[in-house]
C-alpha cells in the first residue's frame, strides 16, 4: 500500500503514521528526516536545500521531488510506503503524481487527519516544542490551511482522500483509519 498522510499542526500525523506503518508493515518516509539528513551529511542536494532552510525559506519544488525521487528508488520500498511531510502544496501533489507514474507506481490514499484550527492550537501549545509559542503556531496552522485545502480538492476529485476525524483519541482516530482502509 502507497499512502501519504496530510494534517495541520498538532493533527497526529507523527503517531499514527509510525502505527499505521507498524500495522501495515510498510516502510515510513518522513521527508522532514530525509531533509535533515542530506543536509547533515552534506549531499549534493543536502548542500542546495540547506542554503534555503537557513534563510527559513521553502525548499523549491524541483529539490523537493528530486529528494522523494531517490527515496522512492531505494529497494525498502518497492512494496509500500507512507509518505509524511509530502506533498505540501496542490502543485507537488501533481509532481508526486508524474513520479509514481514514471516508476510504476500508483497512490492508493491520502490520509487527512481533520482537526479543527483550536484543536490544533491547543494540541500545538500544549506540547511543549520550543518552537510551539502562541504567534508561531498560529502561522503554521494558517499557512496549513492556506496550502493544503487545494491539495484535498486535487485527491478529492480523483477519489483518493480518506477523512478522518483527528480530533479523536489515537486509538480512535488508528481505528478509523484501518476500517476505511479496509474498507475500500
Amino acid at each position: 500500500m502507497r499512502l501519504i498522510i496530510l494534517g495541520g499542526p498538532g493533527a497526529g500525523k507523527g503517531t499514527q503514521a509510525e502505527l499505521l506503518c507498524q500495522y501495515l508493515q510498510i516502510p515510513l518516509i518522513s521527508i522532514g528526516n530525509i531533509l535533515r539528513e542530506a543536509i547533515a551529511t552534506q549531499t549534493t542536494l543536502g548542500q542546495v536545500a540547506q542554503a534555503y532552510v537557513e534563510k527559513g525559506d521553502l525548499v523549491p519544488d524541483r529539490t523537493m521531488i528530486e529528494f522523494v525521487r531517490q527515496r522512492l528508488l531505494e529497494s525498502d520500498v518497492t512494496q509500500g510506503w507512507l509518505m509524511d511531510g509530502y506533498p505540501r502544496t496542490a502543485f507537488q501533489a501533481e509532481e508526486l503524481h508524474f513520479l509514481l507514474d514514471d516508476l510504476g507506481q500508483k497512490l492508493d490514499w491520502a490520509i487527512y487527519l481533520k482537526v479543527s484550527e483550536e484543536e490544533s492550537m491547543n494540541r500545538c501549545l500544549k506540547r511543549g516544542r520550543t518552537d510551539d509559542n502562541p504567534e508561531i503556531v498560529q502561522r503554521r496552522v494558517d499557512l496549513f490551511y492556506e496550502r493544503t485545502i487545494p491539495i484535498l480538492e486535487y485527491y478529492q476529485y480523483r477519489q483518493k482522500l480518506l477523512t478522518i476525524d483527528g480530533g479523536k483519541t489515537v486509538t480512535q482516530v488508528q481505528q478509523e483509519i484501518l476500517q476505511k482502509l479496509n474498507s475500500q
